[in-house]
């Protein structure tokens, strides 16, 4: 989702990065607090002054972003649900949950957190500036830290809307999966109701605009598309993992695959493998024994200028979890784990025996075929046939 990341620090072992849209989004906050927010709710502070509290409102925008999420990855791993990390982007922030929650339990505890962690956030601010409010000379710091207490209170509110994706909405989503028991069908009625409140967005933002309001009607029509772009893609992911849920891998891989010999030169490799059968990757296999992969991602341009010297067996990736799976395995799994290593081959290994190779195109093929029958679009064979 988020290629050009620029990652900042790691807290808890989650990864906090921001994307290049987080810049836009923290230069028109500090812009809006400082000529419009501050200088309205608090007049005759000094130009600086009003400036100071923007950026000060930015940072406070920016931390609490971040501990709402970190309260959904927090949660997330207690119920064993890997995180990528958390991402700040124009829209605010995610936790980048690679996999669907297991149970309507662990969907529900992990939603509600965040914008209980935001009430909590609101509350202690509210407190914060209930102690600054006596010292008169404390006015700035009293009306940035009110202004962080509301912030807060709005996320949660918002967040607590019951349309998907937002937290409402998964809430939602889990209260109706453990009624009905169905996922496919809880998402489906959560994501619809995200694409309603996204439509309705839209349209607020559309009346804005009309009544003059240019740039909160632009930021409203924004939202709104965003809303319903991520309801519409959750509801793919789900329907994905439905599809692939019991295709295990051996069903899809290509068996007795071409393999490479470890001892032989990254110059044959290129000229006996790369430029003869095309694929983006081959087994590496020594008397029997898989050992690993070599893909073109591991010619790197040092290794090509050595390529005469260097032996496959030493810019290959040696055999493991992280680019292997079993034959059992089901395909969601293996797509789960593309995802997460942004490899587009896996090995199909028995141990350490190769059982054959699984590519993107497999799975994507697959999927395509099951999704075109569903909706009633697949080829019907004709007369003549």
């Amino acid at each position: 989702m988020f290629k050009s990341r620029i990652p900042l620090f790691s807290v808890f072992g989650f990864q906090i990065s921001i994307d290049p849209t987080w810049i836009v989004l923290a230069a028109l906050v500090t812009w809006s607090l400082a000529s419009g927010y501050f200088p309205q709710v608090e007049p005759g502070l000094a130009k600086s002054t009003y400036w100071w509290m923007g950026v000060a409102g930015a940072l406070g925008l920016f931390f609490s972003i971040v501990v709402h999420e970190l309260s959904h990855s927090l949660v997330a791993r207690r119920y064993d649900l890997p995180i990528k990390g958390i991402t700040l982007f124009l829209f605010g922030g995610i936790a980048e949950m690679q996999e669907e929650p297991r149970s309507a339990k662990a969907e529900f505890l992990t939603a509600i957190v965040g914008p209980l962690t935001s009430f909590a956030l609101a509350a202690i601010f509210f407190v914060l500036s209930r102690g600054l409010e006596a010292g008169e000379s404390a006015t700035p710091l009293h009306v940035l830290v009110e202004y962080l207490a509301f912030i807060n209170m709005v996320v949660a509110v918002f967040n607590l809307l019951p349309a998907f994706p937002l937290d409402g909405g998964r809430v939602l989503r889990a209260a109706l999966w453990a009624w009905k028991g169905d996922l496919t069908w809880a998402t489906r009625v959560a994501t619809n109701s995200g694409s309603l409140l996204g439509l309705a967005l839209i349209i607020l933002g559309v009346v804005n605009f009309v009544q003059g309001y240019v740039v909160g009607g632009v930021w409203w029509v924004l939202i709104g598309f965003f809303v319903r772009m991520a309801a519409q893609g959750s509801y793919q992911q789900v329907i994905t993992r439905e599809f692939l849920s019991d295709v295990p891998v051996a069903r899809l891989m290509t068996r007795e695959p071409i393999t490479v010999d470890p001892d032989i030169t990254v110059t044959e490799l290129i000229d006996r493998y790369f430029y003869r059968y095309y694929f983006q990757g081959y087994p590496v296999v020594r008397e029997g024994r898989l050992l690993g992969i070599v893909t073109l991602r591991d010619l790197t341009e040092e290794v090509r200028q050595k390529a005469d010297f260097f032996a496959v067996s030493r810019v290959m990736r040696p055999l493991s979890e992280e680019n292997a799976v079993a034959p059992e395995s089901s395909a969601i799994e293996a797509l789960n784990l593309m995802n997460r290593t942004g490899a587009s081959r896996l090995l199909v290994a028995d141990g350490d025996s190769l059982s054959g190779i699984l590519s993107m195109k497999d799975v994507m093929r697959l999927l395509q075929i099951r999704l075109q029958l569903q909706a009633g679009q697949a080829a019907r064979p004709s007369a003549m046939d």
